[in-house]
């Protein structure tokens, strides 16, 4: 019997050194020992506490999970995340390996399972670790911190599929399972390892108590430079709504403004905004970059939408130079339907904004990209935002006194928008793509100005025929039903007891969005700094659908 356990003993040392033998990278040593005895283990805590401070009774039972709250997991594996993709995969490169797989996280809410996520192969693990050698790391699955990392969207995902029906009032059991993956052949032929870390703990979920005040319908001070609704509407409607973003149901909401029959019926402010609160809409810039467009047309300082880029650069001094450049047409940048390799929706692509923002010159950066050879131009959608930076410097160098003064006394000064701040390309050039910030009320302006079918005060601010062609379906938008582009505005329905309410909206990252209806007296704000959250857009559709349409149209 002794003789067979040394055996046993013997193999299972051989195996572990000849485990180790065939890793790629010699992970850290394990000096620890709090990871030596918990090796295996996803552990709780609240907060960021330093590995050299960490103490298992620092370790969570039980948390109480509120909207704003610092919920972090430290995970104590015993090996590095290459090493156990290596395993996988033992025939590729450690860089392959690294381009192919990652780790994957699995939830269950009170022993059900709930979500499972494939972390994107470019998740690192901070400053204080690297997938090659680290065997324990930290990150965030919530933050009032102003942290940004992908385990907070992670957790956000987990929560849109399935984990915010289940985590009700109460106390819950929360489990992580972690595997490692790798998607062997890029279509999502995913292979997964064995467990290398879980563990438990309690939630304690709180519905938050509201005052009277947070709950009631803000009245509208004066001087909003608006003439005010008196029409009726089911008031408690909106009482519902600022009880669900008071309890956080509807997150990072920041205002939201009607206006019917071109006066201001609702203006509300939320977490900390006011009416002088400039507010970053992002990509709802682009619309303005159209605007600018449709006015230089009719002041004669651009010809029209056809004309093509050659017109404006010598394009055989750029990267990449073909023919097909030359035939580009602004309409194709307006329609985001150009032929260059850029494309904002894969992370991949050489044009990709987030190739473009570290550049020093974000036009040539444009005009050096090459062509795609699967794309016609004006012949595909595909959201591309550099191509709007390359019609603001167009615009730039057409207009006279430039883009910014420009924008100042055609649209902002008709219409008494004074409160606005603009971002600037690294040419010190206003950035049509994004971040042009201003009150949720001068936001307004510029949409009803739209519904008003480019007039204000009764002088003609946008050409008519321009509005025409803004909110006409130009393209239709890949992968979604009944949705379409015009001239950098959406098109979109929203649904309400069993009809489709046709809109033209501008949108961007956090769910702002400015709502133009077609066929209703009515233009709807929502500004939000929900940024890169997966819920930002559908909760601004559903604060239209479900709280404002059903007030007005009772």
């Amino acid at each position: 019997m002794m003789k067979q356990i040394l055996v046993f003993l013997i193999l299972s040392l051989y195996s572990s050194v000849n485990a180790q033998n065939n890793n790629l990278y010699q992970p850290d040593l394990i000096t620890n020992d709090l990871h030596k005895s918990n090796i295996g283990k996803v552990t709780f805590m609240n907060g960021n506490i330093p590995l050299d401070q960490y103490k298992e009774t620092d370790f969570l039972k039980s948390f109480d999970l509120k909207y704003r709250s610092d919920l972090n997991i430290r995970v104590f594996m015993d090996n590095s995340v290459v090493n156990y993709l290596h395993q996988l995969a033992p025939e590729l490169s450690a860089e392959k390996l690294l381009k192919m797989g990652n780790l994957q996280f699995s939830f269950y809410i009170d022993h059900q399972f709930i979500y499972k996520e494939n972390i994107n192969f470019g998740c690192n693990f901070g400053s204080g670790g690297n997938k090659n050698t680290s065997t324990t790391f930290r990150v965030p699955l919530t933050s009032s911190k102003g942290e940004d990392w992908w385990a907070m969207y992670m957790w956000d995902r987990f929560k849109s599929n399935g984990g915010e029906k289940v985590l009700t009032e109460g106390t819950h059991q929360l489990k992580i399972e972690i595997r490692p993956y790798i998607d062997l052949d890029g279509n999502k032929n995913i292979k997964t390892g064995n467990l290398i870390a879980e563990g438990e703990v309690k939630l304690v979920i709180k519905t938050p108590e509201l005052t009277a005040k947070q709950i009631e319908m803000q009245q509208i001070k004066p001087n909003s430079d608006w003439k005010i609704s008196t029409l009726p509407f089911d008031k408690k409607k909106i009482e519902l709504l600022n009880t669900a973003i008071g309890n956080y149901s509807l997150k990072e909401i920041t205002s939201v403004v009607v206006i019917r029959e071109g006066k201001l019926m609702l203006e509300e402010y939320f977490n900390d905004a006011d009416r002088n609160t400039l507010h970053d809409t992002r990509s709802a810039t682009k619309s303005f970059t159209s605007t600018f467009m449709g006015i230089a047309i009719k002041d004669g300082y651009i010809k029209d939408e056809n004309q093509t880029l050659n017109k404006f650069y010598d394009l055989k001094n750029f990267a990449n130079y073909e023919p097909k450049k030359d035939s580009i047409k602004i309409k194709d940048l307006l329609k985001m339907s150009s032929a260059f390799e850029g494309s904002d929706s894969h992370s991949e692509s050489p044009g990709n904004e987030e190739n473009m923002y570290p550049t020093d010159n974000w036009v040539k950066f444009t005009l050096d990209l090459p062509i795609d050879k699967t794309k016609t131009n004006g012949g595909q959608w595909d959201y591309f935002t550099a191509g709007v930076v390359l019609m603001g410097d167009i615009l730039n160098k057409s207009v006279p006194k430039g883009l910014e003064n420009y924008a100042a006394e055609k649209l902002f000064k008709p219409l008494n928008i004074t409160n606005y701040k603009w971002q600037y390309t690294p040419q010190n050039v206003v950035n049509t793509a994004g971040s042009l910030q201003m009150t949720s009320l001068e936001y307004a302006k510029y949409a009803q100005l739209y519904k008003n079918n480019g007039v204000w005060n009764g002088k003609q601010i946008i050409p008519a025929d321009w509005v025409q062609k803004t909110f006409t379906k130009q393209i239709q938008i890949p992968n979604r039903d009944q949705e379409y582009y015009g001239y950098l505005f959406w098109n979109k329905t929203f649904p309400y007891n069993g009809k489709n309410y046709e809109a033209f909206y501008c949108a961007g990252n956090g769910g702002n969005e400015f709502v133009i209806f077609k066929d209703l007296p009515l233009v709807i704000i929502i500004t939000s700094k929900a940024y890169a959250r997966p819920y930002g857009h559908p909760q601004a559709v559903k604060i239209i659908s479900e709280y404002l349409l059903p007030a007005i149209l009772k």
